[in-house]
């Protein structure tokens, strides 16, 4: 299929590649550990991967941790300027092939607000992305996370529902304590086996229950991964809001399948998988699913060769490819975004 979207594509800075280094076997499976290297800080890499597989506009955003694991104010900031600024000139070449979503620093949410106005007014960015929760200090100098359900966050909300641009909330690394308690002693469940999907799955449902959503109602929030397991839960979770949260003053005023009816999108980032896909369709239908690759952690070829091959009537196949993203993203003309589909 021509004229895919992808929309979960990393990048990394030149001057943080050393620093990352020492993570890349957390991330990243050993035989692809070369073409990772390559692929995260060279565009010229995706632009010649996707062109071999049909997809027409790629997402590029910042990889983990980001500004998101600078738990200093200033220098996560700076970070994220500096990074958005070095994606456009990246990108700028290729107007018709690649777009971004900007990175922010989530200390303090005015200034989060005031660089995700910018990146998306002044760089032509897509929306924000964030790799989950943000690494800060309490009052006590300790390490502590940040997560962006609590009211102090609405300014910054309020922000994203005046751009109409949305938010990619991306999975990141266990915190310190977090690892401690969890992962010390089963290391190999960091990472894309678990920890990923738990603390993702949770800040989106912090977002649910804590009532975000009532409050911005057109905001619209894209989590990876087929939902980060939320679909597998969501008769239990929608039952457990409805029955017992409710009335104990929970603040959501919809449900559970209307908030991802209404405000979240899934999309099929490193979960290559007919079964998953059918099912999340079964589950919030297909104008709620979005075509990606999780590049260059996961291969283009991998996904295009699943996806081109799934057996789809041409509609969804066309809604969840590029229709979709097309609508959410507000894309006009770039590479094969008209191409005829056959099957």
């Amino acid at each position: 299929m021509l004229g895919k979207v992808a929309l979960e594509e990393a990048f990394q800075v030149p001057w943080k590649m050393e620093e990352a280094s020492g993570n890349i076997d957390l991330f990243v499976n050993q035989d692809r550990e070369a073409e990772y290297v390559s692929g995260i800080v060279n565009i010229q890499d995706r632009v010649r991967e996707a062109r071999a597989t049909g997809v027409g506009y790629s997402i590029c955003s910042l990889t983990v941790p980001g500004p998101q694991g600078e738990p200093d104010p200033k220098k996560a900031e700076e970070f994220a300027t500096k990074a958005n600024d070095w994606i456009y000139n990246q990108i700028k070449d290729y107007p018709n092939e690649l777009g971004a979503f900007a990175a922010v620093s989530m200390h303090n949410p005015k200034q989060a607000a005031e660089e995700a106005r910018r990146a998306v007014k002044q760089l032509g960015f897509h929306g924000v992305l964030v790799n989950n929760w943000q690494h800060a200090y309490n009052a006590k100098g300790e390490r502590t996370l940040l997560l962006y359900d609590t009211p102090e966050y609405d300014v910054f909300w309020a922000a994203l529902q005046e751009l109409d641009v949305p938010l990619y909330i991306h999975p990141a690394a266990p915190q310190a304590q977090l690892y401690e308690l969890l992962y010390k002693d089963r290391p190999y469940l960091r990472g894309p086996p678990q920890s990923f999907t738990i603390d993702v799955s949770t800040h989106v449902l912090g977002l649910i229950s804590n009532g975000v959503f009532d409050r911005f109602p057109r905001i619209q929030v894209i989590v990876g991964h087929m939902g980060e397991r939320l679909p597998y839960d969501f008769d239990r979770i929608h039952r457990w809001f409805e029955k017992v949260e409710k009335p104990r003053g929970m603040g959501a005023q919809k449900s559970l399948y209307e908030y991802f009816r209404d405000n979240i999108w899934i999309t099929t980032s490193g979960q290559f998988s007919t079964a998953v896909l059918n099912f999340c369709m079964n589950l919030v239908g297909a104008d709620r699913i979005l075509y990606s690759v999780d590049y260059p952690y996961e291969c283009y070829h991998d996904a295009a060769n699943w996806f081109d091959n799934v057996n789809l009537n041409t509609r969804d196949k066309l809604k969840i490819g590029r229709e979709n993203a097309k609508k959410l993203l507000k894309l006009h003309d770039y590479k094969d975004c008209n191409a005829p589909y056959h099957q």
